[in-house]
C-alpha cells in the first residue's frame, strides 16, 4: 500500500491542507475520465461532517428553517442526535451554512485531494480494499448515519471521507468537464443546475465510494443520504480556532 505524505496540520475542527498536484479521476470512467493532473491551492476544510447540533445553531441563529427529516429517528436526524451528519439540507442550504460561519464549499478537486489523504493510485481513502469496518456504507446494514468521527481517519485525519453521508461541494456539475483538463485551482463549470456530490454515504453501494466517484443532484435537492462539510481559503488570514 502506498505510503501518505507527512500528515497536515490539525487545528480546532479544521485541518490545513498543503497544496500541492494529483492526479484526478480514473481512466476507466464515464464522468470522472480521463484522469488528468489537477494542482490545488493550500486550504482548510472540516475534519467532520457537519452535525445536526451545528446546523441546529445555525438555524436558530438566522430563522433559516430545519432540515427536511428533522425528528425523523430513521435517518437519526434532530438533536436527540446531535453528534451525527445533518442530512435533508439543499446546496443553497449548506452555502448558507458555510457563509454565515465565515467558510465556504470545497471545491471538487479540493474535496478529492483531501480525501485521497496522501494516497496515490488507490480507490479509497485508506488504500485498496473496502470493508463495512473502513466506513459506513450499505454493507455496514446500521440503517442510517452514524456520529461522525466513529471509523478512522484518511492520512490528512480527515473522517468519514467514505462513508456516513455524500457531501455537497462547491461545483456546478457536467458529464464532460473533465475533458476539459482544468489544471490548476479547478471550479467547475460556469453554469449548471446539478451540483456535484462527493463521498459514499450509508445508503451508498460499494460501487460509489471510490474517491475519484462523481454523482450530481439538483441545488434544491434534499436528500436522507447527503450532507456536507466545510471549506477556508488561506486568504484573508483568519484565527483558525473561532471556525467553530
Amino acid at each position: 500500500m502506498p505510503v501518505p505524505r507527512e500528515r497536515h496540520e490539525v487545528a480546532g475542527t479544521m485541518v490545513l491542507i498543503q497544496g500541492g498536484e494529483f492526479m484526478m479521476g480514473e481512466d476507466s470512467g464515464w464522468d470522472y475520465a480521463p484522469s488528468h493532473a489537477v494542482r490545488v491551492a493550500a486550504f482548510y476544510i472540516d475534519a467532520y461532517e457537519v452535525t445536526n447540533a451545528q446546523y441546529l445553531a445555525f438555524c436558530e441563529a438566522t430563522g433559516r428553517r430545519l432540515p427536511e427529516f428533522w425528528g425523523e429517528v430513521r435517518f437519526r436526524s434532530g438533536l436527540d442526535y446531535s453528534s451525527h451528519p445533518v442530512t435533508g439540507v439543499s446546496w443553497h442550504d449548506a452555502l448558507a451554512y458555510a457563509e454565515w460561519r465565515g467558510d465556504r464549499l470545497p471545491t471538487e478537486a479540493e474535496w478529492e485531494y483531501a480525501a485521497r489523504g496522501g494516497l496515490v493510485g488507490v480507490p479509497y481513502p485508506h488504500g485498496t480494499a473496502l470493508s463495512p469496518d473502513d466506513g459506513n456504507y450499505s454493507k455496514s446494514e446500521l440503517g442510517g448515519p452514524v456520529p461522525v468521527g466513529s471509523y478512522p481517519p484518511n492520512g490528512y485525519g480527515l473522517y468519514d471521507m467514505l462513508g456516513n453521508v455524500c457531501e455537497w461541494v462547491q461545483d456546478a456539475y457536467h458529464p464532460d468537464y473533465y475533458k476539459e483538463r482544468e489544471s490548476e485551482n479547478p471550479t467547475g463549470p460556469l453554469e449548471g443546475y446539478m451540483r456535484v456530490i462527493r463521498g459514499g454515504g450509508w445508503h451508498t453501494g460499494p460501487g460509489c465510494t471510490y474517491v475519484y466517484h462523481r454523482n450530481a443532484l439538483r441545488s434544491n435537492w434534499l436528500d436522507f443520504n447527503v450532507g456536507f462539510r466545510c471549506a477556508r481559503s488561506l486568504e484573508p488570514a483568519v484565527d483558525i480556532e473561532t471556525s467553530e
